[in-house]
């Protein structure tokens, strides 16, 4: 086994300066992996919401930042304490990791590990960065910062990818499709026959929804202000469609209606608007309805209505849908069988130069996702 480089390698990557700031292409330097850590010469990534939170300071407000954390890449250098990897393997950052020994790991309850958690400073485990510009230090965006030419993460948040799978592929799984789909799956666990609503039909509510059907829901409602999403939403199990804009109804009011007046048994808000989340709780069934919240939006704090929790119903947040890292080798299979639909996801691809350019295209009505060619 071929160990690490010692070497620093100067590469070119996206910065965020300050928050709110345009990101700028800058060469900036990578160091070696230590230990426990690769570096990879990152192949793709793609574009997520969740990266244009990240230039206003999300989830915490360091700067500056290489930014984005959906990806995949090739190992180039390797630590001395890794093993199970090898130069020249495929893998993908995963932002989560699992000891599968501490508490969180052994009670399946959680998918967040208490040994390796999540890095939300946005450094590395040993609290440091192995990313700098003329010496000044850099973070790394949810410690992945995959919108790099290299980048060094700890082996515990990456997992190795069967080559056969397509790069574009292999990227959405890394956190967005993933999401949405674990969110269906392990979050909420929908029962077969039940009814679900999904708020926002994005890269993750289609992934809901998507993993809503395979779990055999029988009635899955998706909401959107965008008339195009509903044809795209049927493609990946959608039965029923609401625009909001078509009525004066509330969206709660029109997911009854749907349901014989009693509401969904799991309702999913994946667009981080907070008035959607009230809505979505109030879409649920009295008694027993379950809400997970998977939306970030910019507020840090939400005002929900207490009436619908106190009549039984149930809100439950998740991060990366709940999957544990050994979980993702299910969706890498059904992404082989073509059971789950991500080429329908793709519909645009820039260079990682034209970042800024990505960022508009997330605004127009026909973009659901924008692959990074790095």
């Amino acid at each position: 086994m071929t160990k690490s480089s010692s070497q620093v390698i100067t590469c070119k990557a996206i910065v965020c300066w300050e928050k709110g700031e345009a990101m700028k292409v800058e060469e900036i330097q990578v160091d070696p992996p230590k230990s426990h850590e690769i570096r990879l010469k990152m192949l793709c990534s793609s574009v997520c919401h969740t990266d244009i939170l990240s230039t206003h300071g999300f989830p915490t407000p360091v700067f500056p930042r290489v930014m984005g954390h959906e990806g995949v890449g090739v190992v180039e250098d390797i630590g001395e304490e890794v093993h199970g990897l090898k130069q020249g393997d495929i893998v993908m950052p995963t932002y989560v990791a699992e000891c599968q020994t501490c508490e969180n790991c052994t009670s399946g309850q959680t998918n967040l590990c208490l040994k390796y958690p999540l890095l939300l400073e946005s450094q590395q485990l040993d609290g440091n960065s192995r990313m700098s510009i003329n010496g000044q230090s850099l973070y790394h965006a949810f410690a992945s910062a995959t919108w790099s030419e290299y980048t060094v993460i700890n082996v515990n948040y990456v997992v190795k990818v069967d080559p056969c799978t397509p790069l574009s592929h292999a990227s959405f799984l890394s956190c967005g499709y993933s999401t949405g789909f674990g969110a269906a799956w392990k979050a909420a666990k929908v029962k077969e026959g039940s009814s679900v609503a999904v708020f926002g039909l994005g890269t993750v509510g289609l992934a809901a929804v998507e993993g809503a059907r395979i779990q055999g829901a029988s009635k899955i409602i998706g909401i959107d202000k965008n008339p195009r999403r509903k044809e795209t939403g049927q493609v990946f199990g959608m039965t029923d469609f609401i625009n909001p804009y078509d009525s004066d109804k509330s969206i709660s009011e029109l997911v009854r209606e749907l349901t014989d007046g009693k509401g969904v048994d799991y309702s999913f808000e994946c667009t981080g608007v907070v008035p959607l989340l009230n809505e979505a709780i109030e879409s649920t069934k009295l008694g027993k309805g379950t809400t997970i919240l998977i939306g970030v939006g910019n507020n840090s704090s939400l005002q929900i209505n207490l009436l619908p929790l106190l009549c039984g119903r149930n809100i439950e947040g998740c991060v990366f849908g709940g999957l544990k890292t050994s979980d993702l080798p299910v969706l890498f299979e059904k992404c082989r069988n073509k059971e789950i639909h991500l080429d329908e996801l793709l519909t645009h691809e820039v260079k990682l130069e034209d970042i800024n350019k990505a960022f508009e295209l997330l605004k127009e009505p026909d973009c659901v996702k924008v692959l990074v060619k790095i």
